[in-house]
């Protein structure tokens, strides 16, 4: 039976990411609430989301037999890939700023100082579920209050958890990295190979 990729997520970081891997996919909306619930650890939460989106993505898909159906086309397998990624400073679960005042407080709180950088990915088919959790520890520079309002400007911190983007102009701000920097971008590849090979999915054939 063959199978068919499916990433739950409209990012396009996460996009570009998983065509590094010489994969063939189509992407799904998972749209799903992604609320931290009271007291919920960020590890928990990533990774509740990374399943949730999985799950929804993967019902979504069930549901609309837009790419199989047990009556039309058996031999195709659907596999969906989804992820989610925190940055955590001061055991605050920095999410994407949604305007000035907000990404500007962000930067902050991580100027001179080093977060860390959760990442979860599962991976679903009609049998089974699986999940990984990466951490990665980043290092900023201190930062000047000139930098941190130039670097809104340029439209970058929007959509972006903690409000920075590691591939971007940010990269300025970052000494040093303890971690991977795919997952940091949003998609760690070495877990997401390792996970997909687990569904006879291979990069290298």
């Amino acid at each position: 039976m063959s199978a068919q990729l499916y990433l739950a997520s409209t990012s396009p970081r996460r996009r570009e990411l998983l065509r590094q891997l010489n994969l063939s996919f189509d992407t799904l909306d998972p749209n799903i609430d992604e609320s931290i619930q009271s007291n919920e650890r960020a590890e928990d939460y990533v990774l509740r989301m990374a399943r949730e989106k999985a799950r929804v993505a993967f019902d979504r898909l069930d549901a609309s037999h837009t790419s199989y159906s047990s009556n039309t086309n058996s031999d195709v397998s659907p596999i969906v890939l989804a992820a989610d990624t925190a940055v955590i400073c001061d055991q605050d679960i920095l999410g994407k700023p949604v305007h000035q005042q907000q990404g500007q407080a962000m930067l902050n709180q991580l100027s001179g100082r080093s977060h860390w950088v959760y990442s979860a990915v599962t991976c679903m088919s009609t049998e089974r579920l699986e999940s990984v959790l990466v951490k990665s520890k980043v290092y900023f520079r201190t930062l000047t209050r000139q930098e941190i309002v130039d670097y809104w400007q340029t439209g970058e911190p929007e959509g972006k958890a903690g409000g920075y983007a590691i591939q971007g102009v940010a990269a300025i701000f970052i000494e040093r990295l303890e971690g991977s920097f795919s997952a940091v971008m949003g998609l760690p590849l070495f877990e997401v190979n390792a996970l997909l090979e687990q569904f006879n999915i291979r990069a290298l054939g």
